[in-house]
């Protein structure tokens, strides 16, 4: 069964250029988003395995997004360099970080298996 993702971002062409990578790569992408708003109700109405949250979405912080998401694992995306975010993303819930030039299918589900820290 593939895995079911949401994407939060605030540009519509990486959005759009995400889904059809992951697509091909085997991932469901079953909706996207580009405000808090919009990703808490797709979380809500789709129930996805993950959730990709750019860590700068416009006006708002994709960290407070991550916070707010409490049923899904979150995955942070960012083309911030990893070393400016990795210390914010290890003290959040994500479960882990993926800079965009890495976005692939086979990282997500990868990461998807790593056991969690409680």
């Amino acid at each position: 069964m593939a895995i079911r993702c949401v994407i939060v971002d605030d540009s519509e062409r990486f959005r759009t250029s995400a889904r059809r990578l992951l697509t091909t790569q085997g991932i469901s992408v079953v909706a996207d988003a580009c405000d808090s708003g919009q990703a808490l109700q797709a979380v809500e109405e789709q129930d996805p395995d993950v959730v990709l949250v750019d860590v700068g979405l416009g006006r708002e912080s994709g960290f407070d997004l991550a916070a707010r998401i409490e049923s899904t694992a979150v995955i942070m995306i960012s083309s911030l360099a990893p070393d400016d975010i990795l210390e914010l993303v290890g003290h959040s819930r994500a479960i882990g970080f993926l800079p965009k030039d890495q976005l692939s299918g086979c990282a997500i589900t990868q990461m998807l298996k790593q056991p969690q820290e409680m």
